[in-house]
């Protein structure tokens, strides 16, 4: 009976997260300035990459029993990528409450140019690789393709819309996003146990 409440508790925070994440990240796209992160726009990347933590566990749970090794290990990379953009949007933060040019920044941060690599620019693209990895894995082992096909869509269109800083790219990549986790959290919240779900 605890365990099931658990469970229950779980899942629905999770459903939560798969909507606050790939939202925030959406908005945060609005608040650019120049192609820069002003103050709000990190401000919510930092929350929806808190978010995206919950959500991932979400997704990746799906595999647990397809795909157990992988739903443990590309949890754990996908995470570590969430840690990265926090970096990165933080970074962002900072350089804009202080006034400081993308120039200036990018010439600091070659004087560390190990740290930069493991917290920032290494790292950076842990996150949307972990998105198409997920998204392929998902429609070969589930009945999800349409979910798994926009999850590898939107992990694609992701870091071409931050590199190049195109706002309606932007905007197309979390849309892409934002539709998958719109249906797979009614779905997990919906669902009575993990099994009924994708499977």
């Amino acid at each position: 009976m605890h365990s099931s409440r658990v469970f229950s508790y779980e899942k629905n925070f999770q459903g939560f997260s798969l909507i606050a994440a790939p939202l925030l990240m959406g908005l945060s796209t609005f608040f650019w300035k120049n192609g820069e992160y002003s103050v709000p726009s990190a401000t919510m990347l930092i929350l929806s990459l808190f978010f995206w933590i919950p959500a991932l566990t979400g997704l990746f749970a799906l595999l647990n029993d397809k795909m157990p090794r992988y739903s443990v290990y590309g949890l754990w990379v996908a995470v570590f990528g969430c840690i990265s953009g926090v970096c990165f949007a933080f970074l962002g933060y900072l350089t804009s409450v202080l006034n400081i040019s993308h120039e200036a920044y990018i010439k600091e941060l070659a004087n560390y140019p190990i740290t930069s690599q493991l917290l920032l620019f290494a790292t950076g693209p842990l996150f949307p690789l972990s998105l198409m990895f997920l998204g392929i894995n998902l429609i070969r082992t589930t009945s999800g393709v349409w979910i798994g096909l926009l999850i590898f869509l939107g992990g694609i269109a992701f870091p071409a819309s931050r590199i190049m800083r195109e706002p309606l790219l932007a905007h197309l990549a979390d849309a892409l996003l934002l539709a998958p986790c719109l249906m797979v959290s009614f779905r997990l919240i919906t669902a009575p146990n993990i099994r009924s779900f994708l499977l």
